[in-house]
């Protein structure tokens, strides 16, 4: 068999990890992305990145995971409801324990560590910010294109799947802060998750940074809120100021924490909004040549679940799967739908979930995130289900079924 040239344009989490995986099995591999190493590690930061044991062990699998001795551990969830009274009080408040640690490591420090390692392992790094032409090109050269950028024209060839996105315009005005100085945690590190009905979400959690140890705050505001409030902000200062003003009037536990903290760098700021989105796979060229779409291009979620770099692995790990099993047969349509189909199998419960928590929670789901605090073994439950959503199924979406295992706990 002759060796197969794959080109992955996107080097982000699942287009490196892919093509690192596909180096270590034979395949030829080219990756092509919009900026140099140093541009990443330079720039603003990119996302908030907490992953789960499952995704870490997709690293882990791959040789990829180099900063897990340095980089803070995620040991819980922590969940927090204001009460409705204004009174600076919690309605609810309950913390589960995770099986295995989370870890977040900041993309500008590990993009640009995995760009070399792929070339390390012989790997060939374009830099270019390819349109449609250069797809073309790279489609008469290679035996698979895959793309993993979700942006520009080349993100409009997968088409909405309208049937799997039920919104169309942004659920959330989004922010992140990464900083330092933040009082930790008495007990062990959390996702600090605080739900502030009408108003929006806050959670922040310990991660690495280029500075080393810090904390990502994320800021999720219900459109035309009070959260919703990042449009005028134009310096780092004023979004840190924003950041905690945002504490100061919602979450006073939070803002207690943060008396003394600064931002780890001027980048280490970004605000915007998107629609939660599901393409579909295939994208068709001009020419009639088709290349698969992977991980954001093609099945984006809100942060509000702390999906997006953990679906990015599992995506990639889907995909290498997929590739390995194919053996020398022709990458055709048939192969990319059951690509996506495969990952899809799991990815259909994230976007279930994450989506259900952009809407106004069903009194069945604030039974469930109630009745957490008097059921250790339901807050565990929920806690690691962020590792793996599937677990969430059907118990969080039906309420019949929520009715009855909450029954079953208390019996």
């Amino acid at each position: 068999m002759t060796k197969r040239k794959i080109t992955i344009v996107g080097g982000g989490q699942s287009g490196l990890q892919l093509g690192c995986g596909l180096l270590s099995n034979g395949y030829e591999v080219e990756i092509v992305q919009n900026r140099t190493a140093e541009q990443v590690r330079t720039g603003k930061v990119l996302s908030s990145q907490c992953m789960f044991d499952q995704a870490l062990q997709n690293e882990r699998d791959l040789g990829l995971n180099f900063w897990e001795k340095e980089c803070p551990t995620v040991d819980s969830i922590n969940f927090v409801v204001p009460a409705p009274d204004g009174s600076g009080t919690k309605a609810i408040d309950w913390n589960g324990k995770l099986d295995k640690y989370a870890q977040s490591v900041d993309q500008r420090v590990k993009i640009p560590v995995w760009m070399t390692e792929f070339e390390k392992r012989g790997g060939q790094m374009t830099i270019l910010d390819a349109g449609i032409e250069d797809l073309e090109k790279y489609a008469k050269s290679s035996d698979l294109v895959i793309v993993a950028a979700g942006k520009g024209d080349i993100a409009k060839l997968f088409e909405r799947d309208a049937e799997k996105s039920p919104f169309d315009k942004p659920q959330r005005a989004l922010a992140l802060t990464y900083v330092t100085g933040m009082t930790p945690r008495p007990e062990h590190s959390a996702v600090a998750f605080n739900l502030i009905p009408t108003v929006g979400e806050y959670f922040v959690f310990p991660a690495l940074t280029t500075t080393g140890p810090c904390e990502i705050m994320v800021l999720e505001g219900i459109p035309g809120g009070p959260m919703d409030c990042w449009k005028d902000v134009k310096t780092p200062e004023e979004h840190l100021a924003k950041s905690k003003w945002i504490l100061d009037t919602f979450l006073p536990w939070e803002a207690e924490r943060c008396r003394n903290i600064e931002l780890t760098d001027d980048n280490g700021i970004l605000a915007g909004a998107f629609a939660p989105t599901v393409r579909k796979p295939i994208g068709r060229l001009p020419s009639g040549a088709i290349v698969l779409g992977m991980a954001d291009a093609v099945c984006l979620n809100d942060p509000i679940t702390g999906q997006g770099s953990n679906n990015a692995s599992k995506a990639a790990k889907a995909y290498m799967d997929a590739i390995l099993a194919h053996g020398d047969r022709p990458y055709d349509a048939a192969f990319m739908q059951a690509t996506f189909d495969t990952y899809w199998n799991y990815a259909q419960f994230v976007v279930g979930w994450t989506n259900a928590l952009l809407q106004p929670p069903p009194p069945h789901v604030l039974n469930i995130m109630g009745s957490a605090q008097a059921f250790p073994a339901l807050a565990k439950r929920i806690a690691n289900g962020f590792n793996n959503p599937v677990d969430f199924f059907p118990w969080f979406a039906i309420p019949e079924e929520a009715d009855a295992y909450l029954q079953k706990l208390a019996a």
